[in-house]
């Protein structure tokens, strides 16, 4: 075989470093453009995990009370929530204030009274009927705009060393009879007196009502921060007997079982055995209502509704949810037939009365 000249040799050994290096470059900007298309695959990966936006509630609610709950709906759904707590009158009343501006996304209060303030100004939008209707259509909303989450019935707590069941009373009209004079405790200022008291108002009118709260004072019912302070006074026979909610109790039994008092539930429908509920509606300035409307869902689903019948000692509002033993079912109680909870909306009347009758200042 011929050997090349050496120009030509020299020429063909340029061209083929030329050639390898033009391959190499083109393998370069081929892995570099693969690599910027996994990383703008990275990034929508990124963006489409982005966390949804919170949730803001105002709440009427204890935070040792609903907080709980609260957390575990993040931790099953991954929605974030933000919850400004205060008095329930106070929170539905600042909602309405701020309007249009308010940042609340649900709402959820202690009483119906609340709620009902909040649907006469014409704040909550209607929730899903799907979700609304596994509650007793006595603890909603007519119109599907607020629903009970748990219910909290009124009833006279007893001291079981002073009293027997039958020397309690049969009616709570009946504290106004001289036998109890000093020997009672309420709360007027506290938010489930004032819906007790509101419930009166439509059951038996305002002068009835009137006279019962004057009653009250002239028989000198002792006056107490709140239901917790009721309860305490009742166990340490400070007082006979006292208004307030059921669950009260069974905080205090938690720490002493032992505890000297015992709750009694009015019988024949009497007023003072109404049951009223701790609820939640979703606001007309929520920014994602179907996230608001799935918070309410998970409210009524069996996690939640153990939790407020075995750890706050509720009363359930979804059939099947087995409470602590100790407390009465809710189909045991016997509420007034007639009392629509939806109509518990004028608070502002409720306490001008009691200015007025002087159980307020």
């Amino acid at each position: 075989m011929s050997r090349l000249p050496p120009r030509v040799a020299l020429l063909l050994a340029s061209v083929a470093v030329l050639l390898l290096g033009l391959v190499a470059c083109e393998a370069e900007e081929a892995e570099n453009a693969g690599a910027d298309e996994d990383a703008d695959v990275d990034e929508g990966d990124e963006a489409g995990e982005e966390e949804p936006e919170a949730l803001t509630v105002y709440s009427g609610r204890a935070e040792d009370l609903v907080g709980p709950a609260l957390e575990d709906f993040t931790e099953a759904t991954g929605i974030p929530v933000e919850v400004r707590y205060g008095e329930t009158a106070e929170m539905a009343a600042q909602i309405i204030e701020e309007g249009d501006n308010s940042p609340a996304d649900v709402f959820f209060g202690q009483d119906a009274g609340a709620l009902g303030q909040l649907q006469a100004d014409d704040r909550l939008v209607a929730i899903p009927s799907d979700i609304t209707e596994q509650v007793d259509e006595r603890f909603r909303s007519p119109d599907d705009l607020w629903t009970g989450i748990s219910g909290r019935a009124r009833v006279l707590i007893y001291n079981t060393e002073a009293l027997s069941e039958d020397e309690l009373p049969d009616s709570i009209l009946d504290l106004t009879d001289e036998e109890w004079q000093g020997r009672v405790g309420w709360s007027p200022p506290n938010g489930s007196f004032q819906a007790q008291v509101t419930a009166m108002r439509v059951e038996l009118g305002e002068d009835e009502t009137a006279q019962w709260l004057e009653g009250m004072l002239a028989n000198d019912a002792q006056q107490y921060e709140n239901n917790t302070a009721i309860v305490e006074a009742t166990g340490a026979g400070e007082v006979d007997l006292g208004i307030t909610n059921h669950y009260y109790l069974y905080r205090f039994l938690e720490e002493d079982p032992d505890f000297a008092a015992d709750n009694a539930y009015l019988e024949g429908g009497d007023i003072g055995s109404m049951v009223n509920i701790a609820g939640a509606g979703v606001l007309d300035t929520a920014d994602d209502p179907d996230a608001a409307f799935e918070l309410i869902n998970w409210m009524l689903g069996e996690e939640a509704q153990t939790y407020f019948a075995n750890e706050t000692f509720e009363h359930p509002l979804v059939p099947g949810i087995e409470g602590d033993e100790r407390v009465p079912g809710i189909e045991e109680v016997d509420v007034p037939e007639d009392l629509d909870l939806a109509d518990l909306d004028d608070l502002e009347g409720t306490v001008g009365l009691l200015r007025e009758t002087g159980a307020l200042p």
